[in-house]
């Protein structure tokens, strides 16, 4: 196994992936189906000459620029683990930072103060939600917490085959219950009460910027990552909406590219508060919008 790992782990190299090593075990685990940990702690383990040839496939694969979530069929998001096709868009780490940040609202609104018996559920709403990350992420958390009765979710997204992919992950991790699923652009539901929060990783990447990424996004949706000339072509129509759409002293919380803090928080509606909150590399990566009362 050791020498099958070397050889891999080269022809990643020579592809000029960012990672071969790491690519190299993570999609021989796959076909063996065990944990990155186990080739680490048995390094010569026998593989045969099945696993061996479509572990070679799956290396090939790679080398052309394939994501590796895509080849495995699953990514690693938030401690979960989350199926991931070509129909949206791959899970990152940097949107743990939105998650985290909407926990904590989720948690100061329902243990900051007591909470009448009879009081309505806080209803978070994730729009563009791709893979269901987000919700999912939450649901699980906050049932982990104890009260995933409190909250309900509402996941949408343009397209049909995302919101799919997106029930199949709100079922295996048992929140299917609490999330409802729609497809929509943007916030265009008609009859809807205001929410309490809402989240969005909605693309904000410059069209002109496109042709730079590494060859692994091509394979994911463009219209995942296409935010417009400017990357905020979705983002500044979403903030439009934001009157229309939060309760009184609700929150939105959209994730940003790290060189666009200044123009998005600039966005914001007159009188609202807003915050920019930084990712784990220091870089700004969630702008947070607060409905004041009476604005």
């Amino acid at each position: 196994m050791g020498s099958l790992l070397r050889h891999a782990g080269q022809r990643l190299t020579d592809a000029g992936s960012d990672s071969p090593r790491l690519d190299a075990e993570l999609l021989l685990g796959h076909v063996l189906g065990v944990e990155r940990a186990t080739l680490l702690a048995e390094p010569e383990a026998r593989v045969s000459d099945a696993q061996s040839a479509v572990f070679e496939g799956l290396v090939e694969r790679r080398a052309r620029g394939e994501p590796v979530a895509y080849l495995r069929g699953l990514k690693e998001f938030y401690g979960l683990a989350l199926s991931v096709d070509e129909r949206a868009l791959i899970p990152r780490p940097e949107t743990e930072t939105l998650v985290e940040r909407a926990l904590a609202l989720v948690g100061e609104r329902l243990t900051g103060a007591p909470r009448p018996a009879g009081t309505k559920p806080l209803v978070v709403w994730d729009v563009g939600t791709g893979s269901g990350a987000i919700p999912v992420a939450m649901a699980v958390e906050c049932r982990r917490r104890g009260y995933g009765g409190d909250v309900t979710f509402r996941a949408t997204d343009i397209s049909p085959e995302a919101l799919a992919l997106a029930t199949e992950n709100a079922v295996a991790h048992g929140v299917a219950d609490r999330i409802t699923f729609a497809v929509a652009d943007l916030v265009d539901l008609p009859d809807l009460e205001p929410v309490d929060l809402l989240t969005a990783n909605l693309p904000y990447i410059r069209t002109d910027d496109l042709p730079q990424l590494p060859v692994a996004a091509s394979y994911e949706p463009a219209v995942s990552l296409d935010g417009g000339r400017d990357g905020l072509t979705l983002v500044r129509q979403l903030v439009q909406q934001l009157p229309a759409i939060l309760a009184p002293a609700g929150v939105a919380l959209l994730e940003i590219g790290s060189d666009q803090a200044d123009a998005v928080a600039a966005l914001g509606p007159a009188g609202w508060g807003v915050d920019v909150h930084d990712d784990l590399a220091a870089w700004p990566r969630v702008v947070e919008f607060t409905r004041t009362r009476g604005a």
